[in-house]
């Protein structure tokens, strides 16, 4: 049942739509799925009339996929790739379509998935995923302490869950909460005037031990020391002893840049 693989089979016909109707799923679209497993969302999503491109790594689901939807296959709107989608280029199966990312992927993809589409140079339009509740309270940040994957999800684009799923609408049933969480209003744009690799080392020094100050875990950059990063943090009005979590995506852009004019 593809348990090995560390996915859980949604079967809830209500969490089915609302996933869909999170993604805005129309015949205009190009939607890429990743573990489709069984089809019980592909099914929906070519209801609603768009051409999906299914990656699937289990061969033995490929062809139940392939037997289930030989004539959506033959006409053309839906494709199954038997691969990992990790070893995949998503210009090679997207092409230069606008496209939406819409799954209920396998728990263990999650961060990958999510950082590898953002961060893409051809980026998803919109990315709806039914993922872990636990991971997805944490790319919002609801306890209001944001983190590396958190501030990666927030540079390209506004996350917001949609949907909590219980454990009994999946088979077999996970031992977690899940939740449909929905990436909108994706773009570049917070990076038009930094290097997204400065802005995202910076952050990962950031947050490099987790009970070190910020100053601190910067010290250890070579490019900074501690007591420019807490004299630029108080120039911010933030506190010199502020820990990595309590910054959002404009307080980094901005003590990058700061940093960097007091180091030049």
């Amino acid at each position: 049942m593809g348990e090995n693989l560390g996915q859980h089979f949604l079967k809830d016909k209500e969490a089915l739509e609302a996933i869909v109707a999170a993604g805005d799923v129309s015949s205009h679209d190009t939607v890429l799925e990743v573990g489709p497993g069984e089809g019980v969302l592909t099914s929906p999503l070519l209801e609603a009339g768009a051409k999906v491109i299914a990656v699937e790594k289990d061969p033995a689901l490929v062809s139940e996929l392939q037997e289930k939807f030989s004539s959506q296959i033959a006409d053309g709107q839906l494709e199954v790739h038997e691969s990992d989608i990790r070893d995949l280029s998503i210009k090679d199966l997207i092409g230069d379509t606008e496209y939406k990312v819409i799954a209920n992927i396998p728990y263990y993809l999650t961060g990958k998935l999510i950082q590898t589409t953002l961060s893409d140079q051809h980026q998803p339009t919109q990315v709806v995923l039914l993922i872990q509740k636990e991971v997805a309270e944490r790319i919002i940040a609801a306890n209001g302490k944001e983190s590396i994957l958190s501030l990666s999800v927030k540079a390209y684009g506004t996350p917001e869950i949609t949907r909590i799923v219980p454990p009994e609408s999946f088979e077999p049933a996970p031992r977690v909460e899940s939740a449909v969480i929905k990436i909108t209003a994706i773009s570049r744009d917070f990076f038009s005037d930094l290097d997204e690799e400065d802005f995202f080392s910076l952050i990962k020094r950031g947050y490099g031990h987790k009970r070190k100050t910020l100053a601190n875990n910067l010290d250890t950059d070579p490019r900074f020391n501690k007591k420019q990063a807490e004299k630029v943090l108080t120039e911010m009005s933030l506190s010199k002893r502020i820990r990595a979590e309590k910054l959002s995506t404009t307080d980094w852009k901005q003590l990058l840049g700061q940093l960097s004019t007091s180091n030049s």
